[in-house]
């Protein structure tokens, strides 16, 4: 097969107009892998914590460490488009996360678990932008709420069914099994890259990697990610925290000066001054934190508090999925047919609903209801995502979607990092007894999501109608 076959042209001549869908379904893989590794771990927290006999401290790393590394590598994925293109970008990271999933899932050392989730994180990080840049690029305007629509059944359905999988895997078989769970997709993944994503048709000059900028922001995310897990210590760190809060603060000034000022950045700062642009990426961030957090906070809330199974924490997330599987479709075509604003809004309505729901709930609660509270909150991620993508990148120029698509990706993955931080702070701080958390611990954290995620309302409000 010469190149000329796989440029743009030549696939569209090959597979019709069905090529589009084939393309799409070939970077949702990569997505579905990357958010099904960041999610699938949660409900075998427990059985780590029982293997290695390690605190609740320490395991939430396994997903606070993921989504650093996944956050701090997103901003890279620009450069490589432009150096390497989509096709081999994707394909080569799909087939190292592969390798990377299976020496995890043979991790002897709680140490060894937590540095392969953090290279699987710093993967997903160069995978996830790929899917929102293609949509953008292979589809007119009038068509990308759809295909956002389609594509981001991978980014929402993977958290929904992952805890499924992950309940299954953990009680029959074994929680290292769901280190292996992302590697029958990643591998597949790779073989559809090589034969659907396209070449691309031209490459710009090649440019200097911002790699300063990689390590101040690099350095900035894991410290204040660190300054807020020796928070769960108490007094005990308060020095510690202090200091990394003080040193995040002064490199995260130097990374927004350095990149104001030099030619490529890494994050193209430029871009917030677009009022829409600057809004969305604020509610993408909310809606980071209410994915993430809500769906660490889900398995550990119903396994602790209510003596849920693995099974049956993975179970409570099945009706949410398939009922978010009808509505994602229909979130994207109204995105293409109304305004950004009132679809976000609807989005955090149903959100808030659902974590005000579960922070009133007690022990007596049926999983019938827990599962209701769930679809509620899974509706409003639904129709958050692809409003916020086509407010935030429809007024976009061409060549400015693979910076915009990496930084609204930036944005939801930092307000997820933070997210689950924050929920495991609020567990840690709350009520215990035996040294194993309350339901009012749980109540609390609850609280917490629902008010962040209702003074999103406040930004995406500003957005334009």
């Amino acid at each position: 097969m010469s190149a000329k076959d796989n440029t743009v042209e030549g696939l569209r001549a090959r597979y019709g107009e069905r090529w589009r869908w084939l393309a799409v379904a070939t970077v949702m893989l990569g997505t579905m892998a990357t958010v099904l590794s960041a999610t699938v771990v949660n409900v075998a927290l427990h059985d780590i914590m029982t293997e290695f006999g390690i605190s609740q401290g320490q395991v939430h790393w396994l997903a606070t460490g993921f989504i650093a590394a996944m956050t701090t590598t997103m901003l890279t994925s620009s450069w490589l488009l432009d150096h390497f293109g989509l096709r081999k970008t994707l394909g080569t990271a799909m087939a190292l996360f592969s390798v990377v999933s299976v020496l995890g899932g043979f991790a002897n050392s709680p140490e060894l678990l937590i540095l392969a989730r953090v290279a699987q994180g710093a993967l997903a990080g160069l995978m996830q932008p790929m899917g929102m840049y293609l949509v953008f690029r292979i589809f007119p305007r009038d068509r990308r709420g759809q295909a956002m629509g389609i594509y981001g059944m991978g980014v929402i359905l993977a958290p929904a069914l992952g805890p499924v999988l992950g309940g299954f895997l953990v009680d029959e078989l074994d929680w290292r099994y769901v280190m292996f769970a992302p590697v029958p997709v990643t591998l597949l993944g790779v073989f559809m890259a090589w034969r659907f994503l396209p070449l691309p048709p031209s490459r710009p000059e090649p440019y200097r990697f911002d790699l300063p900028g990689l390590v101040l922001l690099g350095l900035t995310i894991s410290l204040s990610l660190d300054a807020l897990n020796r928070l769960q210590h108490g007094i005990a760190d308060g020095v510690w925290v202090i200091a990394e809060g003080m040193i995040a603060l002064s490199l995260l000034t130097l990374f927004v000066r350095r990149e104001r000022r030099t030619p490529h950045p890494l994050l193209n700062v430029g871009l917030f001054r677009r009022r829409s642009f600057l809004f969305a990426n604020l509610g993408a961030a909310a809606l980071g934190l209410a994915l993430f957090g809500s769906t660490y906070l889900v398995p550990l809330f119903v396994q602790t508090a209510l003596d849920f199974s693995a099974t049956e924490a993975g179970l409570l997330m099945l009706p949410a999925g398939l009922v978010l599987g009808m509505t994602f479709p229909i979130a994207g075509r109204l995105a293409d047919k109304r305004s950004a604003r009132s679809l976000v809004l609807f989005g955090i309505g149903m959100f808030a609903l659902s974590a005000t729901l579960f922070a009133v709930s007690d022990v007596t609660l049926a999983f019938g209801w827990l599962a209701l509270w769930t679809v509620f909150g899974r509706i409003g991620l639904g129709f958050m995502l692809p409003a916020l993508s086509t407010g935030a990148l429809n007024p976009l120029e061409a060549h400015e979607l693979g910076a915009g698509s990496s930084t609204i990706n930036f944005t939801r993955q930092l307000g997820g990092a933070f997210g689950v931080n924050m929920v495991a702070l609020t567990i840690e701080f709350g009520e215990h007894s035996g040294g194993v958390p309350t339901i009012g611990a749980f109540h609390s954290a609850w609280w917490l999501v629902a008010g962040f995620v209702a003074i999103a309302a406040i930004p995406v409000w500003k957005m334009r109608a």
